[in-house]
């Protein structure tokens, strides 16, 4: 039988979206799943800032030149980590079917409104101080279990931002000492991808992933990719971007939080809805 080897970081929130993609190759394929667990600069670099080193490729590298160099047969990215760029010869091929994009503000026990707030996030930053302007803002890095332990345990700040959907894949409702606070589309636009697991092969070989592929997160994350890379957007950037069924969610500190109506057609024709709107917003 033959094996399929997927690249994937070592992170346990990494594994678990890496474990969602290996169950359903093996029912779509047959094939035996070996995984090639790698460690990226952004995961060896922990004291860096990802907003002042830049944070392109730093979680995807390793895994793309893995690809290239026919060590594995598939990577396995969040799809907010990707550049826009891709590398000559790999194609993301598509990706699993979305899960809740949105972010939740995790706050200590017993706080009201945060007063500190640790966050790298440019993005979640400037959306965080249009709703609290008198927060201080901080960074810490980690797995999401440190996060929330220094928010909830060791209290270094008030709050802190993660990913729905991050918690939901480690199996995390709860966790003591912190409250979980959705945000709406209309307090945060998520990143470009977020929440979308991205399945990356070389180009030509894209019919391995098809079957497990999901068309409507491709054609919702095409449409936020296409204005990221209009504005040269990569994963540590201010903007958001995010496709909600018949509306397109957008964030840039030129033009605050912003909701505009798309069409069937606007969704087929990424490229020229978001030329045509970043124009209309004078970016």
């Amino acid at each position: 039988m033959k094996t399929l080897t997927i690249a994937t970081r070592k992170s346990p929130l990494a594994l678990a979206q890496t474990t969602l993609v290996a169950e359903r190759l093996a029912v779509a394929t047959g094939a035996d799943i070996r995984l090639l667990k790698l460690v990226t600069t952004g995961d060896r670099q922990t004291g860096w800032s990802l907003e002042k080193e830049g944070g392109k490729g730093l979680f995807t590298k390793e895994l793309e030149a893995a690809l290239l160099a026919g060590e594995a047969d598939v990577a396995v990215h969040s799809a907010k980590d990707l550049p826009g760029a891709m590398p000559a010869g790999l194609v993301v091929a598509g990706y699993l079917p979305r899960a809740d994009p949105r972010d939740v503000l995790v706050v200590r026990q017993g706080v009201v409104e945060p007063e500190t707030v640790a966050t790298g996030s440019p993005r979640r930053r400037l959306q965080l101080a249009m709703r609290f302007p008198d927060v201080c803002f901080t960074e810490i890095r980690g797995n999401v279990d440190t996060l929330l332990r220094k928010i909830g345990q060791d209290a270094v700040a008030d709050a802190t931002v993660l990913a729905a959907a991050g918690l939901a894949r480690l199996g995390i409702a709860t966790w003591p000492g912190v409250e979980f606070r959705p945000l709406g589309f209309d307090l945060m636009v998520p990143a470009v991808g977020q929440a979308a697991i991205a399945l990356q092969c070389r180009v030509g070989e894209e019919s391995l992933l098809s079957k497990i592929c999901d068309e409507e997160t491709a054609l919702a994350v095409t449409m936020e990719r296409a204005f990221q890379a209009r504005m040269g957007g990569g994963c540590q950037t201010s903007l958001g971007v995010h496709c909600h069924r018949d509306t397109l969610h957008f964030f840039h500190p030129e033009v605050g939080l912003r909701s505009f109506p798309m069409n069937e057609n606007d969704r087929k024709a990424p490229e020229i809805f978001s030329s045509n709107l970043l124009k209309y917003m004078g970016l």
